[in-house]
Order: C-alpha cells, then sequence, then structure tokens
C-alpha cells in the first residue's frame, strides 16, 4: 500500500509539472488517503503483534 501511496503522489507531481492541475490534485488527495491508511494499519499491526500469547 505504501508503494501505491508513493506512486500516486509520484503521479500528482508529473501532473503538476506540465500543467494538469486537476489530475495532480486528485493523485495527491489519494495519495495521502492511502499513506493514512498504511500508517493507521502499521499501528494496529504493531499493536496486536507485540501481544503476549495467552496461556
Amino acid at each position: 500500500m505504501l508503494r501505491w501511496a508513493i506512486v500516486f503522489f509520484v503521479v500528482a507531481l508529473i501532473a503538476a509539472l506540465f500543467g494538469f492541475g486537476g489530475i495532480a490534485g486528485d493523485a495527491a488527495w489519494i495519495g495521502q488517503v492511502l499513506l493514512v491508511v498504511f500508517l493507521i494499519l502499521a499501528v494496529v499491526s504493531m499493536i496486536l503483534g507485540r501481544r503476549s500469547p495467552a496461556v
């Protein structure tokens, strides 16, 4: 998921470079959403992965 976020940020930068503001804004927004989802899932995974096994 982090890879897709980076891809969308690169697409946004390239689109902004060529003057496609709408596409750049949308790609940046999608990249930002994917990055937030990735961070939330990473934190949840770290929290749940550190639990001691039930005995």
